[in-house]
């Protein structure tokens, strides 16, 4: 549309960027460094309120916000370090407030403001645990201001009002072809998003859907849906503590702390369970608990609502050709020359009906879908052997035992996915030679020089989670490599993450760290 196009400066893609994509970019890319009369198109990421900025120190002149003053959520513990950490993340998005002052400034005084659309967001919710990383409303909702002068009113949404609120469901996903529809180009029919305001704009959506999938080292899988009032989530890994290990996470004093009170008894229920395992639904009532501490998916006043949210997250996921059912490192290779959205598209490649329905089966946790599980171990599909032997995992001893035949084959799958799911499995719950052999297949994968990147973090975390089940393979550990021949940029420390953790649980010399959170206690 011949827009110059900037982006100052964050490029946090989880994709490979193909050529050039921005006219400019990085810390000094600006609009006005524009041709003259050029329109443009201007992104600027501001990191002052991210993450890592909550636990660093700030200059006392910004200090603004008294820590005894500020609302906890009620799950987090009420102590001196989690009320400092609130007070400053509200310090930041203080700090941040000017930041994006000095932005529109600067527009105003070339005396474009009454020429620029101005969007003012977020990128997820706080950087504090169980915000930032998790798909309640309190990691995905997030601010979204929206400025449209007089001159372009005509493409502003039908409900815009100057200094009014609007609570109509957009996401990030219709921010793409939102654009589009501003510039004038009717987005194209693989757009999953829907423009909400100019020249193709689309009625309002009832829903917004949410997912979390692998965060840095560790392994999830959750999908979500929510209307204006109730949140549904379905949890596929619910065996999976709410608060697995994540290095970078555990750097947040909040974090530290509250994971040493669990371990102390010093919490109560609610504020328990974020070290405890999931269960496989979850559904909130956000105008009247809007922590998300009261599940309500048990309950036979709201059995139509839950209903209604899980038809819209499988027909989405149906929809959409969710990839996330597919292990990460299938999603690649199935994939081979191809975009992963290719493949997933392709019936013959990704048929997911069958491996959806095996997931669904295996996260239920019902014991009545255990035989069937046992049977999926032989499925022509390597993705439906893996929610199988996952779905035996789900259910821990009770589910192991009565799979141990079928897993013990499983060790041997031509999946490396398939044999590393049926390992955690065996080296968890298994006896004698098999929980033997089960760890003899984890230390296999485990290798990064001889694995993808995927499959030894798949391995590795296997092996953390038999806890000392590897004790006597320490010295093996202690020669992994690091870093395998490719390892995509931004998944260098995570190989290097799980292993200081084995080493360091283990009573290696890796630097100390906490110990992995135990598994929920019943």
């Amino acid at each position: 549309a011949g827009y110059y196009c900037t982006n100052s400066s964050k490029e946090d893609y989880n994709l490979t960027k193909p050529g050039q994509v921005w006219d400019a970019g990085g810390r000094n890319a600006h609009w006005k460094n524009r041709p003259n009369g050029k329109p443009f198109f201007a992104i600027f990421n501001h990191t002052i309120s991210h993450e890592s900025q909550i636990r660093n120190q700030i200059p006392a002149v910004n200090v603004i916000h008294d820590p005894k003053k500020v609302r906890l959520p009620a799950y987090h513990p009420d102590t001196p370090e989690v009320r400092k950490d609130w007070a400053q993340y509200y310090d930041r998005i203080t700090m941040m407030d000017a930041r994006a002052g000095a932005n529109l400034k600067e527009i105003a005084q070339a005396g474009l403001a009454e020429d620029t659309i101005v969007f003012y967001y977020g990128d997820h919710g706080s950087g504090m645990p169980r915000s930032k990383r998790w798909p309640y409303n309190s990691g995905l909702n997030v601010p979204l201001i929206l400025y449209v002068p007089e001159k372009w009113k005509h493409l502003a949404p039908a409900d815009y009002k100057v200094g009014g609120k609007s609570d109509r469901l957009v996401g990030f996903i219709d921010f793409a072809p939102t654009l589009l529809s501003i510039a004038g180009i009717k987005p194209p029919k693989h757009m999953q998003g829907y423009s909400f305001m100019g020249k193709y704009a689309s009625d309002e959506q009832p829903y917004n859907y949410g997912f979390r999938g692998r965060m840095d080292e560790r392994y999830d899988m959750v999908r979500v849906v929510r209307d204006k009032r109730y949140i549904y989530i379905r949890n596929y890994m619910p065996h999976k503590i709410y608060g697995q290990y994540i290095s970078y996470m555990f750097k947040t004093p909040t974090t530290q702390k509250w994971y040493d009170l669990y371990h102390a008894g010093k919490l109560n229920s609610v504020q328990s369970k974020f070290w405890q395992t999931k269960p496989a639904e979850e559904l909130y009532d956000l105008e009247n608990d809007r922590d998300e501490v009261n599940n309500l998916a048990g309950s036979k006043k709201h059995v139509d609502i839950l209903n209604r949210l899980r038809k819209a997250q499988q027909a989405k996921a149906i929809e959409i050709r969710d990839l996330g059912f597919l292990p990460e490192g299938q999603i690649h290779g199935r994939s081979g020359e191809d975009a992963p959205y290719q493949m997933g598209h392709d019936k013959k490649r990704y048929p997911m009906e069958q491996i959806m329905s095996a997931a669904e089966k295996a996260s239920s946790l019902k014991p009545e879908h255990t035989p069937e599980l046992i049977k999926l171990l032989k499925a022509k599909d390597s993705a439906v052997r893996y929610w199988a032997a996952m779905g035996l995992l789900m259910r821990e001893e009770d589910g192991v035992t009565k799979g141990q035949a079928a897993l013990q084959t499983a060790l041997k799958d031509k999946s490396p996915e398939v044999a590393c799911a049926a390992a955690e499995a065996l080296g968890r719950y298994g006896k004698g030679r098999a929980k033997t052999a089960a760890i003899d297949t984890l230390m296999k994968y485990a290798d990064v020089s001889k694995n993808t990147v995927f499959t030894s973090i798949l391995a590795l975390n296997g092996l953390d989670y038999t806890d000392n089940a590897a004790k006597d393979r320490l010295e093996t550990i202690n020669q992994l490599p690091l870093k395998g021949a490719v390892t995509p940029a931004r998944m260098g420390n995570y190989i290097p993450n799980l292993l200081s953790k084995i080493k360091t649980d283990l009573g290696g010399t890796a630097e100390a760290k906490p110990k992995r959170p135990r598994r929920n206690r019943k």
